[in-house]
């Protein structure tokens, strides 16, 4: 039985360079996390205020847009 990709159009798996900088990646953030746990959130607090703003204004434009 093969597997299904579960989001379509998005290719699964990658080759060996693509795992490698996704680990670094994740390396990178948990040391952060590890060493500078205050900053870490504040970072975390910003990032998910701006993608909030940024939902609200999509949402205001489509608002608008409809009417």
């Amino acid at each position: 039985m093969a597997k299904q990709n579960p989001f379509p159009g998005m290719k699964t798996g990658g080759g060996i360079l693509s795992k490698l900088i996704g680990a670094a990646v994740v390396l990178a953030l948990l040391v952060l996390v590890v060493k500078y746990p205050g900053d870490a959130a504040s970072w975390a607090k910003g990032i998910g205020s701006t993608v909030a703003d940024g939902i609200d204004g999509i949402v205001t434009f489509f608002r608008k847009v409809g009417n």
